[in-house]
């Protein structure tokens, strides 16, 4: 049997530009899973750097890491900053009968 070694992925490491960032984000909020959107908003905070987030958000990095990790549950009032800091947009969209 072989001896492997196993390397953690990040997934920031992979989100280099607006675009991968989009369909990062698209893709977590087609789940509906407010959980796993807090986590992928933290994804790419950390992407785009935490340090210039937290600035920006007047949020400090320890509460942007624990408010957007796997167990977080950031307010909405912390989440609208955050988007907002990444340059995300919502948008709505009323579905046709």
């Amino acid at each position: 049997m072989r001896n492997s070694e196993f390397t953690t992925y990040d997934p920031a490491e992979a989100l280099v530009d607006d675009e991968e960032i989009a369909f990062f984000i698209a893709d977590a909020l087609e789940t509906g899973d407010a959980a796993y959107i807090a986590k992928a908003l933290g994804v790419v905070a950390r992407a785009k750097g935490m340090t210039d987030v937290a600035t920006e958000t007047g949020l400090s990095r320890e509460q942007l890491y624990r408010s957007f990790s796997e167990e977080g549950n950031p307010t909405l009032k912390s989440t609208l900053a955050v988007m907002k800091a990444l340059g995300i947009e919502l948008t709505t969209k009323i579905p046709h009968s």
